[in-house]
């Protein structure tokens, strides 16, 4: 079974010459993101993930976390592998200074997260939660309510969790039936049940503050009913010490097909009298503020698509230069490492190329967010912003179908091994299925990209990237050599199908909303391929750059190689995604005329 090595090489060329962290150091408050001093995070980051997450990932598979008496014990290890995680600051990483963090940009803070998700899932789950959580709070909590639950949850000590849904509602929020009694102290009694809590308890922090969805007597129906609380694990007192045991506690944890270690909880709240609660922001507001928070986990959840994807090629690639099975195709006296043939390389490369696409996808909209939060100019944040805002849906949604394909090619590259748990292969496919659902399925993200990101604004954001996309190939066709002409030949051919399908949903979204939805799960797979084409254009421009400066490391060939496979073997779907969203809206049969 192999382990996990970061691919520090990768993270920083695309942190330098993609996502572009000097200029990111450059904004107001990210000037300790230097290049030694982000090189000596991620160096740090590598060896704390390889040495102590990693060795938990297959046995906190096996042990899984456990529950009795309303209490969630984790698997063997993981409280310890938590306190080393905040004794060396990695939750407090981009954390406001002004309670405690770091503040380091996010484009840096992605590319340490992807190294915890791609060594230990499971584990990764927890900060992701508490980072969500601390994000809500800045934004809308109190003054008291920042000083009282921050700075504890920004060092890790507290972690943080999402109450959202409900048995009868699953993801429809208008459906949420929990309630909060107002009380004479200003406080709220919370009453309901919640379910699929991530980290909705555990032994591995002393307090877990939950921020819980409900409704308050007089709200209105639907959606704008909904307010959010505060409602922690263990009541703090004004000192900052630890009170009495609130009344919300874990009733259950969910029998799961993939991270096991990683408590799903059943969350009873107010059972014996209602749970202490305070509303964070305004009244009927909650459902505002939640979506910071699942903004920012379906950012950490299209990482978790790129990160298993990641880890699923390294264990796939390290078995296919051990195995030996076969003679070589054009003939050999004896077996050959199954790396050797011709379809166990294309496979490598498939899962090589998309992970190196959608790493540099990633890292490059966290660096937009960075300058939307600290540019100076307005024109500036509102630009990254919209850009932002159009990409979030593609990083979750393309990211998390892409690792769960990877994490499919890596069993069929070991054969029947795959199979076989002990190998290791099957946990990150059974790992990565959940990415596709939690924190909004694939269809819920391909619908707010078509129809909210998209036709709201008449594609005036979508034609301005595939503006930028243009200027890229024409940068490409200036190159020589045969891999830039079928680089630029694949990326204009992906920039016409995403303009052709982009007309299509603007023209047609506002008389037919039905019928143009039915492609929405596929345009938003053909903007992730072409987005993640245009990346590896870019990369391969950078790489080039490096050659004819002198470089003669092979990694910058290589990842010319490799945008040249991208090209080739993944591009080429885009003009069917076109067509599926054109002609599959269009055509005489529809969905609502077929009979299941």
């Amino acid at each position: 079974m192999s382990s996990y090595t970061a691919p520090l090489k990768d993270m920083h060329f695309v942190l330098t010459e993609l996502a572009r962290v000097d200029k990111v150091a450059e904004l107001p408050g990210y000037e300790e993101a230097a290049s030694d001093v982000v090189e000596a995070i991620l160096d740090e980051s590598a060896k704390f993930t390889s040495g102590v997450l990693a060795p938990l990932n297959a046995s906190g598979d096996q042990e899984g976390a456990s529950w009795a008496d309303k209490s969630v014990t984790m698997p063997k290890g993981f409280k310890e592998a938590y306190a080393q995680f905040v004794d060396s600051g990695w939750n407090a990483l981009s954390g406001n200074p002004e309670h405690g963090g770091q503040g380091l940009p996010k484009v840096v803070a992605a590319a340490v997260q992807e190294m915890w998700k791609s060594s230990n899932m499971a584990f990764s789950l927890c900060p992701l939660l508490t980072l969500g959580a601390i994000e809500a709070l800045e934004l809308a909590g109190s003054d008291a309510q920042k000083a009282m639950y921050l700075p504890n949850m920004i060092a890790g000590t507290w972690t943080g969790t999402m109450n959202i849904t409900e048995p009868q509602a699953g993801s429809d929020l208008a459906a949420i039936r929990s309630r909060a009694v107002p009380q004479a102290d200003g406080t709220y009694r919370i009453f309901g049940q919640k379910i699929f809590i991530t980290y909705g308890d555990h032994d591995m922090a002393e307090n877990t503050i939950h921020l819980v969805l409900a409704r308050t007597p007089d709200a209105p129906e639907g959606v704008k009913g909904i307010s959010l609380f505060v409602v922690p694990k263990f009541m703090v007192n004004p000192d900052g010490s630890l009170g009495e045991r609130n009344d919300a506690y874990c009733v259950s944890i969910e029998h799961k097909l993939g991270i096991h270690a990683s408590p799903t909880c059943v969350m009873a709240i107010g059972d014996s009298g209602g749970a202490i609660g305070t509303l964070v922001g305004k009244e009927n507001d909650g459902l505002k503020y939640m979506f910071v928070m699942m903004n920012a986990a379906r950012f950490a959840v299209g990482l978790e698509g790129l990160a298993i994807g990641e880890a699923a090629y390294q264990h796939a690639v390290a078995y296919a230069r051990e195995r030996v099975q076969g003679r070589a195709i054009e003939g050999s006296p004896s077996g050959v490492p199954i790396i050797q043939h011709p379809d166990i390389r294309r496979m490598l490369m498939l899962m090589r190329s998309q992970v190196e696409a959608m790493r540099a996808l990633a890292y490059s909209v966290a660096a937009a967010h960075d300058a939307a939060v600290r540019h100076p100019d307005a024109a500036e944040r509102a630009k990254n912003q919209a850009f932002v805002d159009l990409m979030i849906p593609v990083v979750k949604g393309w990211s998390t179908e892409t690792g769960n394909e990877l994490s499919y090619l890596g069993v069929q590259v070991h054969g029947g091994m795959g199979f076989i748990e002990e190998t290791g292969a099957a946990q990150f496919m059974r790992d990565a299925r959940i990415t596709t659902i939690y924190e909004g399925t694939t269809g819920i993200q391909a619908n707010d990209l078509m129809g909210r990101k998209i036709a709201r604004e008449g594609g005036a954001t979508i034609k301005s990237v595939i503006g930028m996309m243009q200027l890229t190939r024409d940068e490409v066709v200036k190159q020589a050599g045969a891999e830039f002409v079928a680089i630029a030949a694949a990326l204009g051919r992906g920039i016409e199908a995403l303009q052709q399908a982009t007309d299509y949903i603007v023209s047609n979204y506002g008389a037919d909303v039905r019928t143009v939805a039915s492609g929405a799960v596929p345009f938003l797979r053909l903007m992730g391929i072409v987005s993640g084409g245009w990346m590896m254009a870019r990369a391969a421009l950078a790489a080039q750059d490096k050659i004819s400066s002198g470089e003669s490391d092979p990694f910058f060939p290589a990842k010319i190689t490799t945008a040249h496979f991208y090209a080739d073997h993944v591009m080429v779907t885009a003009a069917g995604l076109a067509l599926e969203v054109v002609q599959g809206g269009t055509s005489a049969l529809t969905l609502d005329e077929a009979r299941f």
